[in-house]
């Protein structure tokens, strides 16, 4: 795929929309923020509801916004033609989205003069989609990273204009990573803006023949299917962290798996207990072993699987998940 040279962004600053909603697009917006760019206004989620007493709680860019007195819009459709009519008076020069959680219509990506860029969590072609991160560790990817690509109607299928590199490491769970991929966005954002004024900055298609997505994760893809290999349970135990966790059953009872490690050497019939000991129970699995290390009952705090298996009197030969 050959590059295209865009032309130089002006010197003097511009006028930039941010599109964004969790804690990594306000990692992105703080950069954004930390720049000369004038930024016009923000669009994100509404607020949602959470907590036990479902109160309503502002996104973490929201409340970014207005420590900066920042325009804020919510919008929960563009079709009615609103939000268009609002970004459209902010009359930005440049739009910059970070996990906005919504797609712009092609009358949005057609209002910035130079266009809208997006700060993606992965290292397109590889993993478009909504999901990047833990998708990233499920597949057992050794490194990911950030693109800055160029937004065009089809899902995370734009030019890319700048990637930076991060390795993944076998202790890094979904909620560390992002935290570390948000960083290095801010950081290669203001990278590929710095080589885009000084007309050093280029546009590579992607190769259709590399693409593979990343779906959003769903609550029942934290359960724990015995009979895949412990390498893989092992992933899942660290990418569905925070959320959704990945999950089994103890006799009925949910029982969360936080952390584990691969064993060598055993073998026995999927989701049964192999052994118990002071350092955590064995459970058999399609391929290998695992040796639970961090698990949550229900109704019950985050602990080592040791004390949870001594407290529950768990036995060798018992069958989890059935």
């Amino acid at each position: 795929m050959s590059d295209s040279p865009l032309a130089p962004l002006p010197r003097a600053p511009l006028r930039v929309a941010f599109f964004g909603t969790p804690d990594l697009a306000a990692t992105v917006f703080e950069a954004v923020l930390a720049e000369s760019d004038e930024v016009v206004g923000l669009f994100t989620r509404p607020d949602a509801a959470k907590g036990r007493g479902m109160s309503l709680v502002a996104p973490p860019t929201k409340q970014l916004a207005s420590k900066h007195g920042i325009a804020v819009e919510q919008p929960r459709s563009w079709k009615d033609g609103r939000a268009l009519e609002a970004f459209r008076k902010m009359e930005p020069d440049l739009a910059i989205v970070a996990a906005y959680g919504r797609l712009l219509p092609q009358a949005a990506l057609d209002v910035p003069r130079f266009g809208c860029i997006n700060v993606h969590a992965s290292l397109l072609p590889r993993w478009r989609g909504a999901d990047p991160i833990s998708r990233a560790i499920l597949a057992g990817d050794e490194e990911t990273g950030i693109t800055i690509m160029q937004m065009v109607l089809e899902m995370d299928a734009g030019a890319i204009l700048h990637q930076s590199r991060m390795p993944i490491t076998a202790e890094d769970t979904g909620g560390a990573l992002e935290q570390r991929l948000a960083v290095l966005g801010g950081e290669t954002l203001r990278e590929a803006l710095g080589l885009w004024r000084d007309g050093r900055l280029a546009a590579r298609e992607q190769n259709p023949a590399e693409v593979t997505t990343a779906p959003l994760v769903q609550k029942s893809d934290g359960r724990v299917d015995w009979t895949s290999p412990a390498a893989d349970i092992e992933r899942a135990a660290r990418a569905l962290d925070p959320w959704p966790c990945a999950t089994t059953t103890r006799q009925g009872a949910l029982l969360k798996l936080w952390r584990a490690r691969v064993e060598a050497g055993h073998a026995g019939p999927a989701g049964t207990v192999l052994s118990v000991d002071r350092d955590g129970p064995v459970v058999a699995t399609g391929r290998g072993a695992l040796r639970l290390t961090d698990v949550q009952a229900a109704g019950k705090r985050r602990m080592s699987a040791s004390d949870w298996a001594r407290g529950a009197r768990l036995e060798p030969g018992e069958v989890l998940g059935r």
